[in-house]
């Protein structure tokens, strides 16, 4: 019995490229080995995206459909398309055409050696310069403060098999940063590098806010580290402070006789308060995320299938 491959794609205003994608995936799925489906999630679109979407899975069973019944963000997308996926096999990718699906026999063929997971790495990002540098701000902070590690120019294209994907279903935190569960999950993964392709159609939707956003998402959800540092740094102050007070206190009372100083004590009082509300402010963020997962709402929630 044939190995069931499973395209988990999620879509938000993509009517420019759906077909395009289906026609390029669909020449390279049909000289596989395997048996494929396609399970595509819609978060929320407004344009035609269902409507090209539904048609096509009308004539074609292998198209599946998901759509969710508000723009709940990529990563519940992802999840709710892994929960809705059947295959051994399931191969996650945008369908903006960036990653070239001439791409997949060779995931297909890496994954088959045993491994749970083969990420794609980009061998040179082509996009605009400006994204080019939001890409390595965000990759760069997302490392740095939360030691996760992932692999450098991780491209969205990535396979994992079957137990993987069960596996990673059973997270089922609220705050969810796709990239930081993968590397949870397991060790038993490798890289293979991919040349990547200018979008075919369209502008990107994973502007430079929302990629700072998932770094600090990915940073409060796996490092304590604004933590620590709020602990680090008032003890600073504290010393610097009564440090200060020990050297006027000398100075004062056998050197110089200082005079009324209000205005610096303000200047001080407000500098202090400042640093009060923004450690707090952290303090908040996390309470807020802690919150939201004792809550446990679903991940998503569902407006309509098609062929599912």
């Amino acid at each position: 019995m044939r190995k069931l491959l499973s395209l988990v794609v999620p879509v938000y205003y993509e009517e420019e490229v759906i077909l395009q994608f289906l026609k390029e995936t669909k020449e390279v799925l049909d000289e596989l080995p395997l048996d494929y489906e396609y399970v595509f999630v819609d978060d929320g679109s407004k344009d035609k995206t269902v409507s090209i979407l539904t048609d096509q899975a009308k004539q074609n069973e292998k198209i599946k459909l998901v759509v969710l019944s508000y723009n709940h963000g990529k990563a519940a997308a992802v999840t709710a398309a892994i929960a809705n996926a059947k295959g051994d096999y399931l191969l996650y990718m945008d369908p903006d055409l960036q990653d070239p699906p001439k791409e997949i026999p060779r995931f297909v063929e890496e994954i088959e050696k045993g491994y749970d997971l083969v990420w794609g790495i980009r061998t040179e990002k082509k996009d605009s310069l400006l994204n080019v540098v939001f890409s390595k701000i965000f990759w760069g902070t997302l490392n740095k403060f939360t030691g996760l590690n992932i692999p450098k120019g991780v491209a969205v294209m990535r396979i994992f098999n079957r137990s993987f994907a069960d596996e990673f279903l059973r997270y089922n935190e609220a705050n969810r940063f796709i990239e930081g569960i993968f590397i949870a999950i397991s060790k038993n993964w490798k890289t293979i590098e991919i040349e990547q392709r200018p979008r075919f159609a369209g502008k990107s939707k994973f502007n430079f806010r929302k990629k700072m956003q998932l770094a600090f998402d990915a940073i409060f959800d796996f490092s304590e580290l604004p933590l620590k540092m709020a602990v680090r740094l008032g003890v600073f102050l504290s010393i610097i402070g009564f440090l200060g007070l020990f050297v006027l206190l000398i100075l004062r009372c056998f050197f110089i006789h200082f005079q009324a100083g209000w205005p610096s004590i303000i200047a001080a009082i407000v500098i202090g308060f400042g640093i009060q509300l923004f450690f707090l402010g952290i303090v908040s963020l996390y309470v807020g995320r802690i919150y939201k997962e004792v809550k446990c709402r679903p991940v998503f929630s569902v407006k309509n299938k098609v062929n599912l």
